[in-house]
C-alpha cells in the first residue's frame, strides 16, 4: 500500500478525497516515491495528452458481495475482474449474434482492447467502505418513475445525452462503451478537458477564486481548479437542475442532476503515464449520501479523438415524439 503521508497535502474541503486516494491505492501496489512531473510557465504540473480510463471498463462500478467487509488480495482482484471481462464480451456478442431487432451500433464501435489485467481495484466506488452507491432519494425515485411515464411526452423529458446536450460530470468522465479517451491541455491559468462523446469541452479555471453568482447554472457546474503538489483538485458547484440525466453504473438508468449538487474531482500524478482519479458527489437532493469513485487514467499517444456525430438529437428526436404519438392513437383506437 502505497504511504498515503507522501501524497501532497488535501485541504480540509477536500478530507473525504484523501481516504479515497488512500483506499484506491490499497490493492497490491508497492510503495514507490513521489513522481515529479514536469512544471510549465505558469507553474502548473504538466498533464497534457491524452489520457485513457479504458483499462476500468471492467471494473464494476459497486462492490461484490463476495469481497464486503474485508479488502481482498490483488490476486483475487485479478480473478474476478478477468472472469467478469471475459463474461461481459461473452454476453455483448452472443446479444448482438441473437437480437431480432434492428440493433443501434455495430459491435466494432465498443472499446474491445482493453485489457483486464489493467484493473487494480475490485469496485469503482471506494466511498462508503461497503463500496455501494447510496441510495436514491425519494424525490429522486418518484422523478425516475415520472421520466418513464412520461419521457416522450416532450423533448425537454429525454435524457439530456439523447438530446445531444450534455452526459453531466459523470458521463464525461466515468469509463463507458467507447469514447474513453480524454485529451487535456494546459494554457496559463486554465486546464481544459475534452470529451469525444458530446464533442464537450470543461474549461477549469485555476486559482481563480469564487465561483461565479449562484444564480447562475450549467449542465456540468461553475468548476475552479487548483493544485496541491502533485493533485489537481476541482470543485464544481451551480449545477443546473436536469430532470433526466443519464446515471453512471450498468443498470442505473436515468436520473436528476440538482442544483444543490456539489461535485470535488482530483487528478493526482502517480508516473509520467497513470493519473489517479477520484470523484466525489454529494447532491442531498438526489442521493442519501456522499460517495466517491476512484480509477487510474492512463496515457495513449496511440487513441485518436475524432468528430463526435451526435444525430440523436435530430431526426431521432422526431422520431421518437412521433412514434409516441402514434403508440398513443393506437391505444386510444
Amino acid at each position: 500500500m502505497k504511504n498515503i503521508s507522501a501524497l501532497p497535502k488535501i485541504t480540509p474541503i477536500s478530507n473525504v478525497i484523501a481516504a479515497a486516494i488512500s483506499l484506491s491505492l490499497s490493492f497490491g501496489l508497492s510503495a514507490q516515491s513521489v513522481y515529479t512531473p514536469e512544471i510549465l510557465s505558469d507553474g502548473q504540473p504538466d498533464i497534457t495528452g491524452m489520457w485513457n480510463n479504458v483499462g476500468a471498463t471492467a471494473t464494476p462500478l459497486e462492490l461484490s458481495d463476495q469481497f464486503q467487509g474485508r479488502i481482498p488480495t490483488q490476486e483475487e482482484v485479478a480473478a474476478f475482474i478477468k472472469t467478469r471481462d471475459e463474461s461481459r464480451k461473452g454476453a455483448v456478442w452472443t446479444g448482438f449474434e441473437n437480437s431480432t431487432g434492428v440493433g443501434a451500433y455495430e459491435n466494432y464501435w465498443f472499446d474491445w482492447y482493453w485489457s483486464d489485467a489493467e484493473a487494480d481495484a475490485p469496485a469503482l466506488i471506494v466511498d462508503p467502505p461497503n463500496g455501494r452507491r447510496p441510495a436514491f432519494t425519494e424525490g429522486t425515485i418518484a422523478a425516475k418513475a415520472y421520466n418513464v411515464e412520461h419521457e416522450h411526452d416532450t423533448a425537454a423529458n429525454v435524457e439530456s445525452g439523447d438530446r445531444c446536450i450534455s452526459r453531466g460530470v459523470f458521463g464525461m468522465m466515468m469509463p463507458t462503451a467507447y469514447n474513453n479517451g480524454k485529451l487535456i491541455t494546459q494554457s496559463p491559468g486554465f486546464v481544459m478537458i475534452h470529451s469525444e462523446m458530446i464533442h464537450n469541452a470543461r474549461i477549469i479555471p485555476i486559482d481563480a477564486g469564487l465561483h461565479v453568482n449562484e444564480k447562475i447554472k450549467f449542465w456540468e457546474g461553475d468548476p475552479r481548479g487548483h493544485w496541491e503538489g502533485n493533485t489537481l483538485i476541482i470543485e464544481s458547484t451551480n449545477f443546473r437542475h436536469v430532470g433526466n440525466m443519464r446515471a453512471p453504473g450498468s443498470g442505473a438508468g436515468n436520473a436528476v442532476q440538482n442544483e444543490g449538487r456539489k461535485m470535488i474531482e482530483t487528478f493526482t500524478i502517480e508516473d509520467e503515464n497513470t493519473l489517479r482519479y477520484t470523484l466525489t458527489v454529494d447532491d442531498p437532493k438526489t442521493y442519501t449520501a456522499p460517495w466517491t469513485v476512484a480509477f487510474p487514467y492512463k496515457s495513449d499517444s496511440e487513441y485518436t479523438q475524432y468528430e463526435y456525430a451526435c444525430h440523436e438529437g435530430n431526426y431521432a428526436m422526431d422520431n421518437r415524439l412521433n412514434g409516441a404519438r402514434v403508440q398513443e392513437q393506437d391505444a386510444s383506437d
